[in-house]
């Protein structure tokens, strides 16, 4: 089980490291891309890679979202409720996002293999790199989910609010 875990640690921490790359890649690309364009010598393959990055971005940066908690957040109207009911609408999120996540890992998997011979605009790269990371982090979504529900579920009502008070 320690080998699961560890090997968990080192994808998070690989997934983190990835998503700040792509977040500097697409800054440096979008930048460069308006410098040269005001020079009148436009990068137009700028615009196609930080679209790839953008999508990846964004759903990579979904399951660290999930992974850390910070997606839910309506604190002001849950702290009025019993820790219970807290509990129990936290799982009724997680069991939410793992459905939607659900749906777009199988719609995804389909939209990634309709996507196979669309390339993008100027590069000679399939749409379906991009279209994949559809799928792609909506498995880690769930998986995310899955690992916070177990958490939630061996939590003691008694520790409860004290681990959200330490998120």
């Amino acid at each position: 089980m320690d080998f699961i875990k560890k090997g968990y640690k080192k994808f998070t921490e690989f997934e983190e490291f990835i998503t700040n790359v792509f977040l500097v890649a697409i800054t440096v690309l979008v930048f460069a891309s308006a410098i040269a364009r005001t020079f009148k010598h436009p990068l137009n393959w700028a615009v196609d890679i930080s679209l790839l990055l953008f999508a990846w971005e964004v759903f990579l940066g979904g399951d660290i979202a999930v992974r850390n908690t910070k997606l839910i957040g309506v604190e002001i109207l849950m702290g009025k409720f019993p820790v219970k009911v807290q509990k129990a609408l936290t799982l009724i999120f997680f069991c939410m996002i793992i459905a939607f996540c659900l749906l777009l890992t199988v719609f995804g998997i389909k939209l990634s293999l309709e996507n196979t011979k669309r390339l993008f605009q100027v590069l000679p790269i399939s749409y379906s790199w991009c279209t994949l990371c559809v799928p792609v982090g909506s498995l880690g979504m769930i998986i995310s989910s899955c690992i916070k529900i177990n958490e939630i579920i061996k939590t003691p009502s008694s520790a409860w609010n004290r681990n959200k008070e330490a998120e």
